[in-house]
């Protein structure tokens, strides 16, 4: 038996199914909640987090053991645990004032309705949704619909607040930003708060306690959190203890959920991608000494897209060189652009000025000489993964063998980690699989250039740094010039040799660029213990704030822009 705290679970295992077909999801959980903490609960997908904040909220049983709220067994739901999950179930009929007074009439059904009115009121205002009371949900973004989630839980006054993943779903600013008002509302009231996330700087952000959940199920290493409060995301990364405590937290995490992926032992075939020819010999005489250097250039470039109200300016005067096998991460707030400058360079959106020049020549049409991938891999489910690849294998190598073909396909799909499930049909995969084929067969393809469009933005952060090292691992091997989209700070730091910064839109541009002189090969945890990664780090954070509230475009210096 463990001491009976307010919130705890005695020995508690849970398990589905029957026989061989049981999956046991958590085993011996031992956990004590104190009253008045704010717990983090961190841990891979699949690692039980769900389903251990449903045998909080009663919503589930323990196969085995105990759980116990204030001394008594946990046997259904009740008003004193309040939940909020990952998807906002609202009534769309309803506007925010009226799906929040539903929780306040369920819990207060004595008061009258002007009591009523007055607690609803009280938390629409604390969610900052006064000026949105009368919206119904389909008017609502994202991040505000959480903000009504949220306020119905609070309403309901419960003793214990339990969040599961509630900010998974949202972009990273306003993501940020409710992660500091759910902080707030804590230190105002003081509740219990149990949060479920995979996200380290969250967690470290909210957090009294952070317990991980190891991909077995069992409660790994536990991590107290002696930062003061209140907390400053920006302040914190000048802060030694968060370094050392971010630093502690992610190797744990990758130590016991990354384990090192097999390595393949087919060998590359000497072929060569139809676009990757030489070029006629004049041609190449005329490269001499100009082509490695300005491999890739944006050479004043704009998108213009006519709107009722007139011409729209979405990028205004791009002007950007890049070197052969450099590596550039493009990062701004939602709206900037960057997905529009990574489209215009793959051939899939129109120039509307300016243009994109690769390897000497105009960027015109789509072409596999530029290899995509998207936030989602688009692939045809019915295919397996060696299937998928193939298409664009066969296309590119068309003077090779089948067998050279099909070695070209396997090598990569080993180096992604998939050598165990090259014949399993796309529509069986995780996001994490789907997305590992849809990085090996833009390898595959040979490109001259690599784009990716924001590539693990739907994944959970733990199966994002896997991947991350996966796609370092692969493009150390390869050196393909490469451009990647992203909101995530540290995954532009991680991956670039420049991180090119812009400014908001419309008629968004560069803004700032900075060279990441960090030693490559690079990995996380090595980052993380490099004396210089949190001046980079700071470096990208401060440009971000400047423009986090829409602060208008600066133009750049000259100088900034041009490769070294």
């Amino acid at each position: 038996m463990i001491d009976m705290g307010f919130l705890t679970f005695d020995n508690v295992s849970k398990g589905y199914g029957e026989g061989l077909h049981r999956t046991q999801v958590l085993r011996n959980i031992n956990l004590s909640v104190e009253e008045g903490e704010f717990l983090v609960l961190l841990g891979f997908s699949g690692s039980g987090k769900t389903t251990l904040i449903n045998l909080m909220a009663g919503l589930d049983t323990p196969s085995t053991g105990s759980v116990t709220f204030k001394g008594q067994p946990v046997t259904g739901p009740g008003p004193e645990r309040g939940v909020i999950f990952q998807n906002y179930s609202l009534m769309p009929w309803l506007t925010v004032d009226q799906n929040v007074a539903l929780a306040v009439d369920a819990i207060f059904p004595g008061l009258s309705k002007a009591q009523q009115q007055e607690k609803v009121d009280h938390y629409v205002k604390m969610v900052g949704l006064s000026h949105a009371k009368t919206r119904r949900p389909a008017e609502l973004s994202g991040g505000m619909r959480q903000r009504v989630n949220v306020a119905r839980a609070l309403a309901m006054n419960p003793e214990v607040l339990l969040l599961d993943e509630p900010l998974s779903a949202l972009d990273a600013l306003t993501r940020a930003n409710l992660a500091d008002e759910i902080e707030h509302i804590w230190d105002a009231d003081k509740k219990t708060c149990v949060l479920i996330t995979n996200d380290v700087d969250e967690a470290i952000l909210l957090a009294d306690r952070i317990i991980a959940l190891n991909p077995d199920g069992t409660l790994g290493e536990e991590f107290k959190v002696d930062i003061p409060r209140p907390r400053d995301r920006t302040e914190m990364n000048h802060d030694e203890t968060f370094h050392h405590l971010r630093a502690a937290v992610t190797n744990y995490l990758m130590d016991v959920g990354i384990e090192a992926k097999a390595e393949g032992f087919k060998q590359l075939p000497g072929i060569t991608a139809i676009h990757n020819q030489k070029v006629p010999a004049a041609v190449e005489k005329a490269q001499e000494g100009l082509i490695e250097q300005r491999f890739l250039t944006f050479e004043g470039l704009h998108k213009v897209y006519p709107t009722p109200k007139g011409p729209l300016t979405v990028v205004e005067d791009f002007n950007l060189k890049l070197n052969r096998g450099e590596f550039i991460s493009l990062i701004g707030h939602s709206g900037c652009g960057k997905s529009t400058v990574l489209t215009m360079a793959a051939g899939l959106n129109d120039i509307s000025k300016g243009a994109i020049k690769l390897d000497g020549f105009e960027v015109r049409g789509a072409d596999p000489e530029r290899a995509v991938v998207f936030q989602s891999p688009n692939l045809f489910p019915w295919l397996t993964a060696k299937e998928n690849v193939a298409i664009g294998v066969d296309k590119v190598y068309p003077g090779a063998s089948q067998s050279e073909r099909q070695d070209v396909i396997e090598y990569y799909l080993e180096r992604v980690g998939l050598a165990d499930a090259m014949d399993k049909p796309a529509s069986e995969m995780s996001n994490g699989m789907r997305q590992r084929v849809g990085i090996a067969r833009a390898f595959a393809l040979s490109p001259k250039l690599l784009l990716l469009d924001e590539p693990f933005g739907m994944l959970d952060s733990l199966t994002r740094w896997e991947l991350q090292e996966v796609l370092m691992e692969v493009w150390e091997r390869t050196k393909v010039t490469a451009i990647c989209v992203t909101h995530d700070v540290d995954e532009a730091i991680l991956l670039a040799d420049r991180v090119v910064m812009m400014t908001n839109g419309p008629q968004a541009t560069i803004g700032k660029i900075t060279e990441v002189n960090l030693p490559r090969p690079r990995t996380r945890k090595a980052l993380l213990e490099h004396p210089d990664y949190y001046a980079y780090r700071q470096d990208v954070l401060d440009f971000l704030e400047e423009y986090e509230h829409g602060a208008k475009p600066k133009k750049p210096e000259p100088k900034a822009i041009a490769a070294e």
